[in-house]
């Protein structure tokens, strides 16, 4: 099976082209749990199938590193962007890619021929407790309180297409992550497990961001983990609406755009390297 390695800040997947490498459905979650092994396979935060679609350009098939399937991947997409673009599946550098649903417009920078970076436009954010979902009383969770291992948290909670909780600390790269977590992932309050960013304001543009995603744990960086994070940062008063996020593995730039309540994300997209594997199946 030939496969790609990729990054967007960090948040790496292994991309595999659907249309030339033909996998059981059935058989995908213990394939991927094998790729994403960073010991005993290729390593990563997950793997993205590449397809054609009649809804879209191309289809984004995502599963988190164990094995599960995720709906939607900031990171990954600009990087389907770039894969599609660098191995001439399309000479487009505006381009429509649809993942379990969702289609989003994504906007390429190219240099001598490659995608550098990407521009997506994510949509608008879902801020509806059920529909993100979260269990609570109300309409909406901002700066709600919620405890976690006998600690009080404020969280606000977003769906990008995937469900977040954004908490707030004066220090996020003390804080432990592998133990806190898991904690949050699994809390009964969020029914589908829960994405979780850690957000330390630096000003009203700049934002530290620490994330805890399910199904795959610490990652570098979360596109739209970074998109919640703003979501959450102004409709709690603390940015603007163009912030600079900094993430373990770079920077990613966030608008929500006031007028079409629309969030753009621009970030880097990069090819690690390329190879060949057994796949057993």
């Amino acid at each position: 099976m030939k496969f790609t390695k990729m990054h967007g800040c960090g948040n790496d997947y292994i991309y595999i082209d659907g249309e030339k490498e033909h996998v059981p459905q059935e058989k995908k979650p213990e394939l991927v749990r094998r790729l994403s092994d960073r010991h005993f396979g290729i390593g990563g935060d997950g793997v993205i199938f590449i397809h054609r679609s009649k809804e879209a350009d191309f289809e984004m098939e995502m599963f988190n590193a164990d094995g599960s399937r995720g709906e939607m991947c900031g990171n990954g997409i600009r990087c389907v962007a770039k894969f599609v673009y660098d191995k001439h599946l399309t000479d487009k550098t505006a381009l429509d890619i649809v993942s379990a649903g969702w289609v989003k417009h994504i906007l390429l920078r190219t240099e001598e021929g490659k995608a550098v970076s990407a521009r997506v436009d994510m949509g608008q954010p879902e801020l509806t407790a059920q529909k993100i979902p979260v269990v609570v009383a109300g309409e909406q969770v901002i700066n709600e309180e919620i405890l976690v291992q006998g600690n009080v948290w404020r969280m606000t909670c977003v769906s990008m297409g995937n469900p977040h909780a954004v908490v707030f600390a004066d220090n996020v790269k003390d804080l432990p992550l592998t133990v806190t977590g898991p904690y949050f992932e699994q809390h009964e309050r969020f029914p589908q497990r829960i994405n979780t960013e850690f957000v330390r304001v630096i000003d009203r543009k700049t934002i530290e961001m620490r994330v805890w995603e399910r199904g795959a744990g610490e990652t570098l960086a979360c596109g739209t983990g970074c998109c919640a994070a703003v979501t959450a940062c102004v409709l709690n008063n603390l940015t603007d609406r163009e912030v600079t996020v900094q993430v373990m593995g770079g920077v990613i730039l966030i608008e929500w755009d006031e007028a079409t309540n629309h969030i753009y994300m621009t970030g880097p997209a990069v090819t690690v390297f390329e190879g060949e594997i057994d796949a057993g199946i």
